[in-house]
């Protein structure tokens, strides 16, 4: 038999929503799950809130509902607590590259070049322009003088800022007008890029990519931002991944010494169990998910991050050099000269690839006239000229 009962005695006029300015004594929880809590001593309702007419509840609430009211989703917890965060970030990788003395740089958004080809790109024009229909000899009159698209990638412009002011880099949006609705495609989205010169190593950017995120995993580990995301998936019965999964996850970008493989060795791995996999895995293809998955969950152990290497060059951008023989290995898992290219994926457990890099230069614009063969613009392709 319980000795104490609480009864919960309210007028109506705390509802969730409200604004409200609380005074009084923080002091050590005796309870768990929790190190302090505040005895309020005074309560001042500065904006009162309709309970029957606020949208967010105290339950769980999907994020396809919070999507319906953008102004209001920032509010719940979780979602403020993931804007905090995604500051600490920015912080964090702000005082890392200006530490390795990169510039950081805002390329426009509006831009002229299509650097990925693949006519993936919104084109920019102003709501009153008037198109001119198919077929109609006539010229319309454009508010710019050339077609202009919102960004798809930031390369080319940090390319020619790299031979001003060296080592570069930027945080800005970037938009694809890919019709996929996957979990694996954003319209619109925020891509960290970076420009180093005179690099003869493609192992000095993959240091680079590792380096920035096991320090920006082990700055924000301990910040209370990171522990409240991780307690709020403790015990959850929501869409959100378990604390714990999470804390591993975590974790795993905290570990040293990613493993590296070619593309090549991916493949022979697949190869061997082959039959787990809906698409055959085959050389000179590009990796599906299920095989992405499977080679962070064997070679990572499901925790380590996985870097992927040398693909081939047909699949990959003209732009890319040649493959040497990988450092530290022998040149037999490179196929035939020229058949690669020095370029890597960054693969991670469950989620699959969320970076990659290349090592660029005029070399690997040998063979010109192939950048229109494999979708890339004849425009873009005489400007990377002209910066190499």
């Amino acid at each position: 038999m319980k000795s104490n009962t609480f009864v919960a005695i309210g007028d109506g006029s705390l509802a969730i929503g409200a604004a409200v300015r609380l005074g009084g004594s923080w002091v050590p929880s005796p309870g768990t799950g929790q190190s302090h809590e505040l005895h309020a001593q005074e309560v001042d309702i500065l904006g009162p809130s309709d309970a029957k007419t606020f949208p967010i509840q105290k339950k769980y609430q999907t994020p396809e509902y919070l999507r319906t009211m953008p102004h209001l989703r920032s509010r719940t917890p979780f979602n403020s607590a993931l804007l905090r965060l995604r500051s600490q970030v920015i912080g964090s990788l702000t005082q890392f590259y200006a530490d390795r003395d990169f510039v950081q740089t805002q390329p426009p958004v509006i831009t002229s070049s299509d650097c990925e080809g693949a006519g993936e790109v919104f084109t920019v024009s102003p709501a009153n322009e008037v198109p001119v229909p198919e077929g109609n000899s006539e010229k319309a009159e454009s508010f710019f003088r050339s077609p202009k698209y919102l960004t798809v990638s930031t390369q080319l412009h940090l390319e020619a800022l790299a031979q001003s002011v060296g080592n570069v880099w930027t945080l800005s949006p970037t938009f694809r007008a890919e019709k996929s609705d996957t979990s694996r495609h954003l319209s619109e989205f925020y891509m960290l890029e970076a420009e180093m010169s005179f690099v003869d190593d493609m192992v000095h950017v993959m240091n680079l990519l590792e380096d920035m995120l096991r320090h920006i995993s082990t700055n924000l580990y301990e910040s209370k931002v990171a522990q409240e995301i991780r307690w709020r998936g403790k015990g959850s019965s929501s869409d959100l991944a378990p604390g714990d999964e999470v804390d591993g996850r975590w974790k795993g970008l905290m570990l040293p010494e990613w493993p590296r493989l070619t593309y090549t060795e991916a493949i022979d791995i697949l190869k061997e169990k082959e039959d787990l996999f809906e698409h055959t895995p085959v050389w000179g293809a590009g990796l599906q998910s299920e095989h992405e998955k499977y080679i962070a969950k064997v070679v990572g152990g499901g925790q380590k991050p996985v870097f992927v290497t040398h693909y081939p060059r047909d699949i990959k951008a003209f732009y890319m050099l040649p493959s040497q023989s990988p450092s530290g290995r022998s040149g037999a898992d490179i196929q035939l000269p020229g058949t690669t290219v020095d370029c890597f994926d960054l693969l991670v457990p469950e989620f699959c690839e969320i970076a990659g890099g290349s090592m660029q230069g005029a070399e690997g614009l040998d063979g010109s006239m192939s950048a229109d063969a494999q979708g890339g613009s004849l425009e873009c392709f005489f400007l990377l000229c002209g910066v190499r």
